[in-house]
């Protein structure tokens, strides 16, 4: 009963990603969380190899997405595009438009814990479909979903979103503050896989910490909430 419950919800979220799987072991894989993998190699059954692969599927085809769209701009612009609609805000929008977290399979911890809301783990599981259509039947498959899913962040804002390490740079720069700092808090994951953890401080300020699949990523997390915290503080201040 339960693998005809299990395969019933295979079923239900092939129809929301109007795909039917050749393979449907590659949707299981997708959903599965490593803390559910039940094996000492359970990273190799878990959802870890084919956000590997989806992540990099995603990041092509957002990029001729932004290409077309966008074909008088230069690449500074696309790329804070692209870095933006790659992010994790991003593709955890689009999980919970699909609503993947009912699909997740995960450990009773992990449920208990909120995973299935959990913005990081979406954003994962995200990247895991996009891989799996990738893998089952190729690029087209992959871009068929995407596309559409990603049309309406592209079109959300007009103007290219303003990096965030430049904009707290600016911030303190505006305010005779030395430039900001940055600093490896923590590094973990597997090699291939890493979560890095950094601190960003503005000289007289208590610093934030932003996470990120590299160094870049997550001090642009730190700057984005360092920026968010001061410039909430400025105005309420001038109140």
């Amino acid at each position: 009963m339960a693998s005809t419950n299990a395969d019933a919800n295979l079923d239900r979220l092939s129809e929301r990603l109007g795909h039917r799987f050749a393979d449907p072991q590659l949707l299981r894989q997708a959903l599965t969380h490593s803390s559910a993998a039940g094996s000492r190699k359970a990273e190799l059954v878990s959802y870890e190899r084919l956000e590997f692969l989806g992540d990099r599927v995603v990041g092509l085809i957002v990029a001729d997405m932004l290409l077309e769209r966008f074909p008088d701009e230069p690449e500074g612009a696309l790329a804070r595009r692209h870095a933006f609609l790659v992010s994790r805000e991003a593709l955890a929008e689009v999980a919970r438009d699909l609503g993947l977290g009912e699909f997740l399979h995960i450990s009773k911890g992990e449920d208990e814990g909120g995973g299935r809301q959990n913005p990081t783990m979406l954003a994962d599981v995200c990247e895991a479909i996009i891989g799996a259509l990738y893998r089952d039947s190729g690029l087209d498959a992959a871009r068929t979903f995407v596309v559409p899913k990603w049309d309406p962040l592209v079109r959300q804002d007009r103007k290219p979103p303003q990096d965030s390490k430049t904009a707290l740079q600016e911030w303190a720069q505006g305010r005779g503050l030395p430039l900001p700092t940055y600093r490896v808090v923590q590094r973990s994951g597997p090699p291939h896989d890493p979560q890095f953890t950094v601190e960003a401080m503005v000289d007289g300020f208590d610093g934030e910490r932003g996470q990120g699949r590299s160094k870049r990523l997550a001090e642009q997390d730190a700057a984005t909430r360092l920026l968010q915290r001061l410039q909430t503080a400025e105005g309420t201040n001038q109140r």
